[in-house]
């Protein structure tokens, strides 16, 4: 079975993901912990090789970890 790829969202979530945790100076294990997630599994969702993705539950909780609207993580237009 061929594993499942992000889509251009979900990269581009990560993306913005990164962007926000490097503004802070936050390490993937910060924030892994913040999500109550593990080192591992946040790792995956940072690999774009990775099939394992943001669900909305995290997205809700990073906007409470970054103090902002879960909308910041998303493109101002469909992709």
């Amino acid at each position: 079975m061929a594993e499942a790829k992000k889509t251009d969202l979900d990269l581009f979530i990560v993306q913005r993901v990164k962007e926000m945790r490097a503004q802070k100076k936050w390490s993937q294990a910060v924030i892994a912990s913040k999500l109550e997630i593990s080192n591992g599994f946040f790792a995956q969702i940072e690999n774009p090789k990775h099939r394992a993705k943001y669900n909305i539950a995290h997205l809700n909780k990073l906007a409470k970890i970054f103090n902002c609207s879960p909308r910041d993580f998303l493109p101002e237009q469909p992709m």
